[in-house]
């Protein structure tokens, strides 16, 4: 970046964390449809696939955009939150947005967003809502074929909800952001089906009884026809699709994306070659990535939240086996609820626990974190910082120099390691990741 685009970045950055620190989670789409109705409905331009569900949403989107890729589209894609730079998040062919690109938007958007609010700050679009009508810019301006769009947070009421999808996608439901959410499989999954238009065809993961009643009765409602992972591919994982992404968990986000690229059907060049070709290669950094220290394996997954864990839990497992020796466990996390079924799996397959805070206002401190290890643990409990355990892009300080280590917990904090890991690319915009 030139010195110029340089300091106009950072006075647009700025901005967009005084509506993220001054406004936080909003929730309703009235907001956006005003927005999007302003910038003349870029979303209506572009043929779209929205995705929600707890866990393996982001997986999801990076499978389908593979696939396709593979057969021949340019494709966009909207994820949140993003690992290290803020341009992540939308991407065209997997470029992501650059900083002369968010500059850009957010002074053509600025003006527009001061107008629509009149003044009142509950009236002002978000954050996400900023980073959602850049999306739907980027998808329309760049004349992509097909988009992506992966729901911020529940669905009903989330931000990305104006849109009319070809597919609506709902991946997994479990126990997270039950304080906006709900604290039942039914209510979570009731916000999440949201998304389902009428008419619309809807492909749903493999889910808890209580949220798949929900679903299917939502679906049935708006005679949204319903493709379901169990139905198709039953519930023995040998039987499902291979995937580049490592642990069982990716197989079912594969069902899920392969069933989605088959609903989408002939219309879009997809057959089972593309399908198999675009799984294989999929780019979805962050979720049980193997990276090479010199001679050390770091391994670095975003489990975070009591679904995740079950399949943490999983993959410890399989390491193990592999190995042969229990791994040094990093760990941070977001909210005690989160922290707790997390910590709980570590204890049992790790050799020793460094407990780190996550750069984000909502992360356990400390003592947070240590009142949760059992007593019973037999190994070190370390209280550690990032830049103490990754003082270098070569150097992980965590055990001794034969140990695998994992890293695991908040995304946050997966993008904080990355970000020291390849310094050349400039310092992580942590600030920004989260909402």
């Amino acid at each position: 970046m030139s010195p110029t685009v340089s300091t106009d970045y950072a006075a647009v950055t700025a901005y967009l964390f005084s509506l993220k620190s001054a406004h936080g989670v909003k929730f309703g789409i009235d907001r956006m449809r005003q927005f999007s109705a302003a910038l003349g409905h870029p979303e209506k331009q572009v043929d779209l696939v929205h995705v929600a569900g707890t866990n393996g949403k982001g997986s999801v989107v990076a499978m389908l955009d593979a696939i396709l890729h593979a057969a021949g589209w340019r494709t966009g894609m909207y994820t949140s939150p993003h690992l290290v730079k803020l341009g992540e998040r939308v991407q065209v062919d997997r470029r992501p947005l650059t900083p002369e690109e968010i500059t850009a938007y957010t002074q053509e958007l600025r003006p527009i967003a001061a107008e629509l609010s009149g003044g009142q700050p509950e009236d002002h679009p978000s954050f996400f809502e900023f980073m959602t009508a850049m999306a739907f810019l980027q998808f329309a301006r760049r004349r992509c074929d097909i988009g992506l769009v992966e729901v911020g947070l529940g669905g009903r009421l989330d931000a990305t909800n104006v849109v009319e999808p070809l597919l609506s996608i709902i991946t997994s439901i479990g126990m997270d952001h039950c304080d906006m959410l709900g604290d039942t499989y039914a209510a979570i999954a009731a916000e999440k089906a949201g998304i389902i238009k009428p008419g619309r065809p809807v492909v749903m993961g493999l889910m808890p009884p209580e949220a798949e009643a929900v679903i299917r009765r939502i679906a049935a409602e708006r005679q949204a026809p319903l493709h379901s992972v169990a139905e198709v591919f039953g519930h023995d994982i040998e039987t499902y699709p291979h995937t580049n992404l490592e642990g069982d968990y990716q197989r079912w986000n594969a069902a899920t994306a392969t069933l989605a690229a088959r609903v989408l059907g002939d219309r879009w060049r997809i057959n089972d070659e593309v399908v198999t070709r675009g799984l294989l290669h999929v780019d979805w950094p962050g979720r049980w990535q193997r990276v090479r220290l010199g001679a050390r394996l770091l391994i670095l997954d975003a489990s975070h939240n009591p679904e995740g864990a079950q399949v943490l839990a999983n993959n410890l497992q399989h390491l193990i086996a592999e190995t042969g020796r229990k791994p040094v466990v990093i760990t941070g996390v977001l909210g005690v609820a989160r922290a707790r079924p997390l910590i709980e799996v570590i204890a049992e397959y790790a050799k020793e626990i460094h407990l780190v805070v996550p750069a984000q206002s909502r992360a356990c401190t400390h003592d947070d974190l240590a009142a949760l290890v059992k007593t019973d643990f037999a190994g070190p409990v370390h209280r550690a910082t990032v830049a103490g355990l990754f003082p270098d892009a070569h150097t992980c300080t965590a055990g001794g120099a034969d140990d695998v280590v994992v890293l695991t917990g908040s995304i946050y904090l997966v993008g904080e390691v990355m970000a020291r890991l390849a310094p050349a690319g400039g310092e992580g915009e942590g600030r920004l990741q989260d909402f």
